[in-house]
């Protein structure tokens, strides 16, 4: 049907590029996780690295149970009961995902810590010492897991949620006439039906949980992000730290195959949208017991610090409109636009070769290109740190002995490497948003195309791109909020005296003065309230 012209190499040699620079730092990952490793690693392996591995457990096992909890319940209420102000809270429930977990960490920090306003209002209202400690101290491993909970339980709500809206109510009618409570049908029928949705969900709360270097560093929680980034800077142990993000990779990867395992019968459910159960209206104190419920993650996870941070930046904080805050706001949005713009391009470019070659290798090549997301942004970070480098001074010398041009480092002392990571990291944002704008034309139209004479890439650019606009477009503006929000691999990558919204952010909560940088994360999670509520609404 098609001419020779559709077996071009082209699109198939494009993939395996594409490809490449993403497998480079999983590679030395898998190679610095198996290696001997020299007498720094054997030292660290001998003292901290089980402190650093016992608290990463302990950090996800929490977070996972309060994310559990919180996302499940919500979700149930929402769509089997009735009750004050459910109509809004369906989609506000979604919202704290929208907030970076680091900067929430922050306003909890300087909330509720000893000297924080929470605690002295307490002591006056209770009259209590002015050296009485009223709450458990934030900063430490359950702080650091309640916080992270409240930002990333939305993954477990909505997926949650979707899944017990497509239960059929054959299954509860069932359940009830054979006696079965309200309880006993959610324990026995609902959850485990839904159980793979709630797994879907966990294994993306607990790839962010991993990932986080912010709330952890902030809370004083050795982590083995924490680890990473100490061996790395403080102690000057390039080596060492690869070793660390090799074990943090190994955890991700566990990670990963255990949720393909949980998700094994999930095609078996018995799922509808025919004859769902009908909400039942709640009432008196149990109706208000509901909203309290589902209203309290939104009061905590968003309400609370977008109030704090307000109130921040309106007394205390910097104006928006200063030279130096302006230049925080172009420099994010100029490594956010490139990154977005280079993931929306290899995006297309990916799903267009998967529909024109759909052969073992350029699905494979399609795999490896889109696993970065699934590795934390400080990995791939330190992972890239040395070939980059490699790669730079061989450019530097290259460019100087045969055309005696000094133009210094011109990959890692720049923004080229940080942007470089951001599409290795997010390009499956991207690709994920691209190709299913692509599956919804169909092949014939393609067929119709190539018969009036068209090559694929006039096919590409006069049939397809128009119609894949609101896809690509809606993947880019994922991507550009994913890399505002990106803190621990630009920390790593930044060229010198280049800073971000987030990096801002970071430096100023370290030193204590939240305050100052208030603006700066009040614009951050602002943005990211975009992609969320578009998510919300298409759930």
């Amino acid at each position: 049907m098609f001419s020779d012209r559709s077996k071009s190499i082209v699109w198939p040699l494009g993939t395996l590029l594409i490809a490449v620079p993403v497998s480079l730092p999983i590679l030395m990952l898998l190679w610095a996780a198996l290696a001997p490793g020299d007498e720094s690693w054997t030292h660290m392996r001998a003292t901290v690295f089980p402190i650093y591995l016992a608290n990463t457990v302990l950090l996800m096992v929490s977070v996972a149970l309060l994310s559990a909890v919180i996302g499940v319940l919500t979700a149930w209420l929402t769509v089997h009961y009735d009750f004050p102000l459910r109509r809004i809270l369906v989609p506000a429930l979604a919202l704290p995902l929208a907030a970076p977990a680091y900067v929430i960490g922050y306003v909890y920090a300087d909330l509720l810590e000893f000297s924080g306003p929470v605690q002295i209002a307490l002591r006056d209202w209770l009259q209590l010492s002015p050296q009485a400690a009223v709450l458990p101290n934030i900063r430490s491993l359950p702080g650091a897991a309640l916080v992270i909970s409240l930002v990333l339980y939305p993954y477990v709500y909505l997926l949650a949620r979707g899944s017990f809206v497509q239960q059929s109510g054959a299954l509860h009618e069932a359940a009830r006439a054979l006696g079965a409570g309200p309880v006993r049908g959610f324990w026995r029928v609902a959850l485990p039906v839904a159980w793979p949705a709630v797994v879907g969900g966990l294994a993306l709360v607990l790839m962010e949980t991993v990932a986080d270097y912010g709330v952890v560093e902030h809370y004083g929680v050795p982590t083995l992000t924490t680890g990473i980034f100490r061996t790395w800077f403080a102690m000057g142990e390039s080596a060492a730290a690869m070793q660390l993000a090799g074990w943090l990779f190994i955890v991700v990867c566990v990670l990963v195959v255990a949720e393909q395992f949980a998700r094994r019968g999930q095609r078996f459910n018995p799922v509808g949208r025919q004859r769902q159960t009908p909400r039942h209206r709640l009432t008196g104190w149990a109706a208000w017991l509901a909203f309290a419920l589902c209203f309290l993650p939104v009061l905590l996870g968003l309400i609370v610090p977008i109030t704090a941070l307000t109130v921040m930046a309106l007394s205390y904080g910097e104006t928006p409109f200063t030279q130096a805050f302006l230049t925080l706001v172009l420099n994010s949005a100029w490594v956010a636009s490139a990154a977005a713009l280079l993931c929306a391009g290899a995006a297309v470019w990916l799903a267009y070769a998967e529909r024109l070659h759909p052969n073992t290798w350029v699905r494979g090549g399609v795999r490896v290109a889109t696993l970065g997301y699934a590795v934390p942004g400080l990995v791939l970070a330190v992972a890239l740190m040395v070939p980059l480098t490699s790669v730079d001074k061989w450019l530097a010398i290259l460019l100087r002995d045969y055309f005696g041009l000094y133009w210094g480092l011109l990959i890692t002392g720049s923004s080229v490497a940080l942007i470089f990571v951001y599409v290795a990291r997010f390009l499956t944002v991207a690709f994920n948003s691209t190709q299913a704008g692509l599956t919804q034309i169909h092949p014939q139209l393609d067929a119709a195309a190539r018969s009036l004479g068209r090559t694929p890439s006039g096919v590409l650019r006069r049939i397809h791109l128009p119609l894949l606009r609101p896809a690509v477009l809606t993947g880019l503006l994922l991507v550009f909020i994913d890399v505002v929000k990106e803190l621990p691999a630009t920390l790593i990558l930044r060229p010198f005296n280049f800073e971000t919204l987030a990096t801002w952010v970071y430096r100023f909560a370290s030193d204590e003065r939240l305050a100052q940088a208030s603006t700066a994360a009040l614009i951050i999670v602002l943005v990211s309230l975009i992609p969320t509520l578009m998510l919300s609404r298409l759930r």
